[in-house]
This record gives structure tokens, sequence and C-alpha cells, in this order.
């Protein structure tokens, strides 16, 4: 799929952790050029501007997964949550390319001293929320630390329809959640990518069965679409699943793996297509609530780079996979085989 030069252009003016993805994605530009301008990510930007909020100790704010001080402070009865703890900058920083080599000695650091608020549990070995667990999988994977029983983790934790639920350790639901078992399956995938290790794959491609049986937006029960969050597209989307993010790991599982796009995500892309204006851009949705050490992003119901730069590649993806199928089925006809 082509994209409009004017288009292309004001998404490449933009933020390293923006850019080096256009460049990739949408651009088709070498890799010496892609990569070179993922490598400033750390120096310049966002990248820089979050690392420079990391504490001595190897956290941020404070805390593993909220800040310092946050729980019984006014603050826990703000809206949301904040953003601005130790996994949440860890999971940005990820996302946005930054080398593992930036953070140096990151991963030993967060080992002495940081603990997660639920029981005191050690950094790396994670707790019992799925979606924690599968953002410090990747992350752990990412910084080169041993996460293997974490990724075991996940295999024993899965429901019997087949996906997570973050409420199902407390008993409180059997049944999956997207929001759940989205997170899962990117943080497995994240962390085959990193390390090599298939043991999770099963686990893996089980969760994402679950997403597409239900063709990513409908109830199993019903065939009604599952929540108001489906369309509701938003940068950063935290933990909060839409048919655009799910798209988007379908995505990466697609290419990682070398496998065509799955016919089940049909309606999907096309609620992501409806959604895009006729100029080619994606607005911001309704932002998150909660605090921010600076905003990566525009408010809502502005043009938003980042989600015309995951809107467009998801498309270019799944457009030039029917275009290839079309010909060969084009080719084949012809030969009369």
């Amino acid at each position: 799929m082509a994209i409009d030069p004017k288009l292309l252009d004001w998404l490449l003016d933009a933020d390293p952790a923006i850019r080096w993805q256009v460049e990739r994605d949408l651009a088709g530009a070498p890799p010496e050029v892609w990569e070179a301008t993922r490598g400033a990510v750390a120096a310049t930007g966002f990248g820089a501007e979050l690392l420079a909020h990391q504490d001595p100790d190897g956290q941020w704010a404070g805390g593993a997964y909220f800040p310092a001080g946050f729980f019984g402070s006014a603050e826990q009865e703000e809206p949301g949550q904040p953003w601005v703890g130790t996994t949440w900058a860890l999971k940005d920083l990820r996302e946005w390319g930054v080398d593992a080599g930036a953070l140096t000695d990151t991963a030993e650091r967060l080992t002495a001293n940081s603990r997660w608020e639920y029981d005191d549990l050690p950094y790396w070995g994670g707790e019992v929320d799925v979606c924690i667990n599968s953002f410090t999988l990747a992350t752990g994977a990412w910084l080169d630390v041993d996460v293997t029983p974490l990724a075991a983790w996940f295999s024993t934790h899965r429901l019997a329809d087949g996906g997570w639920n973050c409420e199902a350790e407390e008993g409180d639901s059997v049944r999956s959640s997207f929001h759940s078992t989205l997170n899962a399956v990117r943080g497995l995938l994240a962390y085959e990518s990193y390390t090599g290790d298939s043991s999770v794959r099963e686990a893996r491609q089980g969760g994402e069965e679950y997403l597409l049986t239900r063709r990513l937006l409908n109830r199993a029960t019903t065939g009604e679409r599952v929540g108001p969050f489906v369309d509701h597209f938003v940068y950063p989307n935290r933990y909060r699943y839409s048919a655009l993010a799910a798209l988007d790991h379908f995505r990466d599982a697609s290419l990682a793996g070398g496998t065509p796009p799955d016919p089940r995500l049909a309606d999907a892309v096309e609620l992501v297509r409806a959604a895009r204006r006729s100029d080619g851009i994606w607005l911001q949705g309704r932002v998150l609530p909660g605090r921010v050490w600076f905003d990566t992003d525009v408010p809502e119901g502005e043009p938003s780079k980042w989600l015309t730069l995951i809107g467009s590649r998801v498309l270019a993806w799944w457009d030039d996979a029917d275009s290839a199928t079309a010909q060969q089925t084009h080719r084949r006809r012809m030969d009369g085989s």
C-alpha cells in the first residue's frame, strides 16, 4: 500500500521514537537509515527525557508499578492511575526502541532495590497480575534478565477458554479478558523474539486463538461487540485493548512467524480502516487519565502521529498480503492450474 508523500513527510517530522518506525514500516528506508534514527532515541527527545527521570536505585518515581507514597495519598483518589512508575517507564523505553545498553546496570539495580507493591515480591519474579507479568516478562528479556520462570507462569495460569484475566488470581473471574489476553500474548511474543525460547509459543498461540475466534471484537456467547473500548483508539494505550492494538500485535506475530494474516482479522481491519480520515490520519481518542512525566502525543480529537503510524502499517500489512494473494490466484488461473 503506497502512502501519500505529504502524509509521510508529516509522520517523519517527529520524535526519533516515532520516526525510525515510520522509516522502517512505511517509507521503506534501508536498515542503515532507520537503525541510525533508532540509535538516537536514547540520546534525544522522548527517550532521553524519560531516561533522565530514572532514580539512582534504578527505579522511576521510587516504585515498581506505582510511585512511592501513592497508597493513602490524595493522588490515589484522582481518576485513573499514575503512569510514572518503573514498569511503565521501562515499557515505554522498550517500545520506543531504546537499546538495552542505554540502561546501564538497571536490571541489577532493580534486583537489589525494587519490590512489587503486592506482597513485597522481588521485581523480576513478577507478581499475580497477568498484565503486570507480561510487561515484566518482555522488559526482562529485553534487558537480558533470566525470566524463564516467569515465562512458564503464563502456561500454568491460562484459563479454560484459552486466554487470561487479571482478576482470575483473586478468584473474581473464570473467563478470559480481551485486555489481559492481548497483554499476555504481546509479552510472550516479545520474550520469544528477544530470547529465541519457543517454549511459550503454544500458550501464546492459544491466547491468540481466543481473540481470533471472537474476530478481535465480539463476545463468544452472543456475538455482540465486547465493549466500547474496542474502537477507542488512543496513544499511549497503556494496558487497554482495542482492535488497533490487537491488529498491531497480529502483524508483529505474522512477520515474526512468516505467516499470512488470518482471515478472521477482516472485521477488525475494516473497523480500523473506517476510523481513518480521508487524509490518511487517525485522530487521538480519549486520553487515559493519570500523572505522566511528559506528553508523548496530542490531546483528544487532534491528529495523532502515533495512531497514524500504527494504523497505516496495519493496513499496509493487510492490504499488501491481500494483493499478493490476489496476484497468486490470477497467475494460477492464467497458467490453467
